[in-house]
């Protein structure tokens, strides 16, 4: 019954977008964003199944020219809009250039007829933006930003969320549910999961601070005070922060005619203090931080539409991206209402070849390793040293060297 509850589930799910890049129809589908910037600054998309797969026919598309801009869009197959089903959205992606800063996120728009796929780029609006984005070794993260209709704004994860970024394929998957849930997966594993009110800033809070309510005047909020008891000792302030060393004494070659009166060097005075400041003690008459009494926000109402990001339709998927270091591969995109359909998705795609590609990897990996150590020297030279037999040197040999040093 299981099997075949997963089966019609899977059967009643509705694509609205699929590509994997495998002929060169791909051109047809999607349009290069020849408006965005100066054709000088956009970089050429190449398609390939790249220097390591599972299978050589199996093609994506890869980003190929170093520090330019990538813009790349298509139209859905069929327009998504929110009919009580989730909002799926997967791909796949490959680092193949030990990426050290660039995007590689993927962007589902609306838009419709009057979408300019010429100019999509940056300042295009869209309704989300998933995927890894990588720069520097402490900023690695899978961007997850939604659209607010009711705030007119794109919203950030509170919480960033973990990317892969080593040089194999990983599959990338964002469910947006009508019960305002949402959901990521890298590789069909779950990695993060929440409420949207509690993950994004889609609500006002429920609560403010009370705007008629301020610190009382008379209000102490200093825990510790002086000690009124306690006085400063008389002559504290007449002993010196340094005095003359008691061990020092004039030297015998010392001449006062010549040299001037001795006078003996300065040393910290142990007997010094420094600036006196009397003991605080507690103080009988605080009370503690004051807190500022909160009130229910007049603002705050809950929106049972936070999940409707492509609340007037998303009818077009694309790439926007900055690379400085090229080498990223795009494959089996997928937009559906089913996360059944996208996980099914994956295992035809990413898991019949993920295997073969790493072993490929590995196997390249290896020639390479075996041509670094072929390529290095024997011995190290030390200069000439390199052959020369240390029982062979005597001790004149070894006061040379050392003069050289």
């Amino acid at each position: 019954l299981a099997v075949l509850a997963a089966t019609l589930s899977t059967a009643a799910a509705e694509i609205y977008f699929k590509e994997q890049f495998n002929d060169e129809s791909w051109k047809k589908t999607w349009t290069e964003s020849s408006k965005w910037k100066p054709k000088a600054e956009m970089g050429k998309w190449e398609h390939t199944a790249g220097e390591w797969y599972g299978d050589k026919e199996d093609k994506g598309i890869k980003t190929s020219e170093d520090a330019r801009f990538y813009g790349l869009s298509a139209a859905l197959t069929k327009e998504f809009k929110h009919d009580g089903k989730p909002l799926v959205l997967q791909y796949s992606v490959k680092h193949e250039q030990d990426l050290d800063c660039g995007g590689a996120y993927i962007k589902l728009m609306p838009g419709g007829k009057k979408f300019d796929a010429a100019s999509f780029g940056g300042d295009t609006e869209y309704a989300v933006m998933f995927g890894p984005d990588i720069c520097g070794s402490s900023n690695k993260k899978t961007h997850v930003i939604l659209r607010s209709h009711e705030k007119s704004d794109n919203l950030l994860i509170k919480k960033e969320v973990p990317t892969e970024s080593d040089d194999l394929t990983h599959v990338y998957t964002l469910v947006v549910s009508p019960d305002n849930t949402f959901e990521v997966f890298v590789d069909n594993k779950s990695v993060r999961a929440g409420k949207l009110e509690e993950e994004f800033d889609f609500l006002e809070p429920k609560e403010i601070k009370d705007p008629d309510a301020s610190k009382p005047e008379d209000w102490v909020d200093e825990a510790k005070i002086p000690d009124p008891e306690d006085k400063k000792p008389e002559g504290y302030d007449d002993i010196p922060k340094e005095i003359a060393d008691p061990d020092a004494s004039k030297p015998d070659d010392w001449d006062d005619e010549d040299d001037g009166e001795w006078e003996a060097p300065m040393i910290d005075n142990p007997e010094f203090k420094g600036e006196w400041k009397p003991t605080m003690i507690d103080n009988p008459d605080y009370k503690g931080k004051w807190v500022h009494p909160m009130v229910p926000n007049p603002k705050y109402k809950y929106d049972d539409e936070m999940f409707k990001v492509c609340k007037d339709g998303c009818t077009h998927i694309g790439f926007e991206l900055w690379q400085v270091k090229t080498g990223t591969l795009f494959d089996d995109i997928i937009v559906t209402d089913s996360l059944e359909e996208a996980q099914a998705f994956a295992k035809e795609t990413y898991e019949k070849k993920k295997d073969g590609e790493k072993e490929m990897y590995d196997k390249i990996q290896e020639e390479k390793r075996a041509e670094e150590e072929a390529n290095m020297p024997d011995d190290m030279d030390m200069g000439g040293m390199g052959d020369m037999d240390m029982d062979d040197m005597d001790m004149d040999d070894m006061d040379g060297m050392y003069d050289e040093f």
